[in-house]
């Protein structure tokens, strides 16, 4: 159901909300379903529960791959673009993916995976990331696919909170001029997972790694005997899909759970319309697979469309800041879907590095992590789209599945650092503090979703009491999404930043807490408290305020110290922009800490620290602010 123009949106958003099931049903049966489903949607958000086609049977890849192949079986699926410039890119059609696929679906099975196991995918942005994530769909496996940047430490929390069987990485990695290891990574992760059996290894770097006899695999052998044919399974529509962790407001992150069916319908649906993509366009999405719009918007949403989708390995400075502009030329790019951060970075080395390239090819750009800020925006529009394209800047989450609120590209009338209007059945509200809705527009308060969509959250995996209390508990009967957010005299949404104690960070969700306990492992560290604090290029950055057993002899060092802690326990991406070494921080008497006091001497706006008199002692914030000065 593709949307036209302005009047068919307002149509289709009015049947979407005033016939839920009747608008979502259409969609659905547009796909292949191996049992065509009778019940639409079943849902609880006070205990939560939420079951969309739930008596349907499908495979995703069915509709990803087998679907494609007596249409466009010859037409590119993924167009790869390595890291080095000079080297060719390499294109596999959907013929080529699906044949791929089926070998390693083949290999998994030989090594013991079955329906419902699951397996950790920790590799860099090679076409066997996309291979190995579909493999997994085909057979029924779950995957759980970990960003190439994150610390041993942070793979093993992970693959033993949902105890995969098997992981699947490379020997290295290169990203940029940065080689990286990464069965060495694994190796040092899973020495602590008593869950996992076997070992599958891709050749990238040719680095020497240590092969286990009996445990370790080579990919490249085992795949060149597996036969490239392997029936899909069957999966119920509410069968788990993957798991991708995220962190929140507690130390731990959560996985969470997108099923087959509804995640399907939605991630096709969002992708055709916010792109309004056009058969036989190229897509180019520079996230990576480690994260949801990596899954969402690189893999499975463009491959449900047939769509051709550019996955690229390098990063966007590398070997300088127009590699993005030169990869769009070479493979004449239609739609292109980056974040904040990068065009922040980029407009940040100047323009000499986008002028007089060839961008001819563009019709529409993308935003994704967090809302892209008025000078970005203008940036990207008129140097990049040359006031040509319109700016899906799009607002959506890891639990969401699927873009929420966002321009339809060439159809929304845009106004930068705005979301715009919310897309075919999603149902936004404001709330204030007490969950009473805020109606009107020219208003500010906490945005929660009212309904469900098909994208939405499952569960977060083995906890579903941790599910509820973090989505649904705190405004009952609505999903709460933890962001602040305005709505203008027309409708429109800006999002305002998140209001619990998660930051975000160059696009990426970080948890206070995860951070805290990082830097609470270093030896000599008694506390910690961390906070966001605006960041021309990241959006936010990380301020970090330690209390050490003695003040550190030299602070230079001690920082150093911490940041290699925290590298190695989370990964680089948490590592604190700042550290400021504090005797005590701002506490209630009951022991709770302000940390509205601590973003604020983050900020630099020390005249406006508010009501100091419940702590415990009003003196450490005069300390705070002198040590921050």
């Amino acid at each position: 159901m593709r949307i036209k123009d302005l009047v068919d949106y307002q149509k289709t958003y009015e049947l979407s909300v005033q016939e839920p099931e009747k608008f979502w049903a259409s969609i659905a049966n547009e796909f292949e379903w191996s049992k065509p489903f009778t019940k639409v949607l079943d849902w609880d958000f006070n205990d939560y529960s939420v079951k969309w086609f739930e008596d349907g049977q499908l495979n995703i890849t069915t509709n990803c791959l087998d679907r494609h192949l007596s249409s466009i079986p010859d037409q590119a699926a993924i167009i790869y673009e390595p890291n080095e410039p000079g080297d060719a890119a390499i294109t596999l059609t959907y013929r080529e993916l699906h044949a791929r696929v089926c070998k390693i679906s083949n290999v998994l099975k030989s090594q013991g995976v079955q329906k419902g196991d699951r397996v950790c995918i920790y590799m860099p942005m090679i076409p066997e990331l996309a291979i190995a994530v579909l493999a997994c769909a085909r057979i029924g496996a779950i995957h759980s696919v970990v960003f190439g940047g994150f610390s041993a430490q942070s793979i093993s929390d992970r693959i033993n909170d949902s105890a995969c069987k098997v992981i699947l990485t490379t020997d290295g990695a290169v990203r940029g001029n940065k080689m990286i290891p990464m069965k060495e990574t694994v190796d040092d992760a899973i020495a602590l997972c008593p869950s996992v059996e076997k070992v599958i290894v891709k050749r990238r770097t040719n680095t020497p790694v240590s092969m286990l006899d009996g445990r370790d695999i080579w990919w490249d052998e085992a795949e060149s005997e597996a036969a490239d044919a392997c029936e899909p399974a069957i999966m119920n529509s509410e069968d788990p899909l993957f798991i991708l962790y995220t962190s929140g407001s507690t130390g731990k992150p959560k996985g969470v759970v997108h099923t087959c069916g509804g995640y399907m319908v939605y991630t096709a649906y969002t992708f055709e319309n916010v792109f309004q993509y056009n058969p036989g366009e190229v897509y180019f999405c520079t996230a990576d697979i480690g994260w949801i719009t990596g899954h969402s918007y690189l893999v499975y949403g463009p491959l449900l469309n047939g769509a051709i989708s550019v996955l690229f390995e390098g990063v966007p400075t590398y070997p300088d800041a127009g590699r993005f502009w030169d990869i769009i030329k070479r493979h004449q790019v239609n739609i292109f879907y980056t974040a904040p951060t990068a065009i922040r970075s980029l407009m940040g080395m100047g323009n000499e590095f986008v002028t007089n390239k060839d961008l001819s090819s563009l019709r529409v750009l993308g935003s994704v992590g967090e809302p892209l800020n008025e000078e970005a925006w203008h940036w990207y529009n008129d140097k990049v789209g040359h006031g040509n394209c319109p700016i899906v800047d799009t607002w959506w989450q890891t639990e969401t599945g699927g873009h929420m609120i966002s321009p339809i590209a060439g159809i929304t009338p845009l106004k930068p650092a705005y979301a715009t209007l919310p897309l075919p059945g999603v149902q936004p509200i404001l709330v204030d503090e007490n969950g009473k809705e805020i109606e009107g527009n020219g208003v500010n308060g906490n945005l929660c979703i009212k309904f469900p969509w098909p994208g939405i959250i499952r569960t977060t995996y083995g906890d579903h009491d941790r599910c509820k209390s973090t989505y649904f508990a705190t405004y009952p009967g609505l999903y709460f999404t933890g962001d602040g957010c305005m709505r203008d005299e027309d409708g429109y949404y800006r999002i305002t930043g998140r209001v619990d104690d998660v930051m975000n960070i160059s696009g990426h969700r970080i948890g206070t807490a995860e951070v805290e306990n990082a830097i609470n492992m270093h030896t000599g560290v008694v506390e910690s408290a961390v906070v966001g604090f605006p960041h021309d290029i990241k959006g936010q950055g990380i301020y970090a305020y330690v209390i050490c057993e003695h003040l550190p002899e030299n602070d230079s060092l001690m920082r150093k110290d911490i940041l290699a802690t925290v590298t190695r326990v989370i990964g680089p991406i948490a590592k604190p922009d700042k550290i400021q070494f504090v005797t005590g921080l701002p506490k209630t008497r009951s022991g709770k800490i302000m940390r509205r006091i601590l973003r604020k001497v983050a900020e630099g706006e020390f005249g406006s620290l508010g009501d100091t008199s419940t702590l415990l002692d009003p003196g450490v914030v005069e300390a705070i602010i002198s040590g921050a000065l």
